[in-house]
């Protein structure tokens, strides 16, 4: 496994204690982790959501009945 030395403020190093004292993480590297695969699934989602729309094709509507529909429904 491969080892990366991150510098932090101390406000952000404190608040990674506090969720390992929480008990949620064994130690300050697998709450780095887990935050890491967060991402990873956050960034692939949008991804796939893009490539969805952009495959979707366009619309005859325009926008500013699109944002009247919106706004109706509120």
């Amino acid at each position: 496994m491969a080892s990366l030395n991150v510098s932090l403020p101390d406000t952000m190093r404190s608040w990674i204690d506090a969720q390992v004292k929480g008990g949620d993480f064994s130690n300050a590297s697998d709450y780095i982790r887990d935050l890491i695969r967060m991402d990873q699934r956050k960034r692939e989602a949008l991804k796939i959501a893009v490539l969805e729309g952009l495959n979707s094709g366009t619309s005859p509507r325009q926008i500013e009945d699109i944002v009247k529909d919106i706004k109706r429904k509120k």
